[in-house]
């Protein structure tokens, strides 16, 4: 015999009530009928809320499945160029795919020829910047003081 769901939990129960034949004008008729229409009323936006969780959970697996997709694209380990080698200065950072220069934000000599290291003069950290600045221009990025200002 097959389990019944909520709503047809709901209807046998009503059924079972109209068959007691029950007095709506007694005080306890009118309680049972009261209870009852609440049942049925909170079987119904249960099993409507059923189905919108049934619903979502459709649409979920399938931003699961897109979602797959797009990390699939974007973290493709197999990759048609010749980028196979990480970066050479030992930092967390990921470098772009293809990309010839180093863009981490590390302190390191392996940032290629457009970069320069500087050490600021107010709180001695080390930071790499574009060869084509003044480092009489630069700001620390550490303690935001300007490189010119010696004070």
């Amino acid at each position: 015999m097959k389990e019944m769901d909520i709503l047809e939990k709901c209807a046998y129960i009503k059924g079972l009530a109209e068959g007691l034949n029950l007095d709506a004008s007694k005080p306890e008729g009118k309680v049972l009928n009261a209870i009852i229409e609440l049942l049925s009323d909170v079987c119904d936006t249960v099993a409507d809320i059923d189905d919108e969780v049934a619903t979502l959970g459709d649409y979920v697996e399938e931003l699961d499945h897109d979602l797959g997709e797009v990390e699939e694209y974007l973290y493709d380990e197999d990759c048609d160029c010749d980028c196979d080698e990480d970066c050479d200065c030992d930092c967390d950072d990921d470098c772009d795919c293809c990309d010839d220069d180093c863009d981490c934000d590390c302190d390191c000599d392996d940032c290629g020829e457009d970069f320069m290291e500087a050490m600021c003069p107010h709180c001695a950290e080390t930071i790499c910047f574009d060869n084509e600045l003044d480092p009489d221009d630069l700001i620390c990025p550490a303690c935001g003081k300007a490189f010119k200002d010696k004070k």
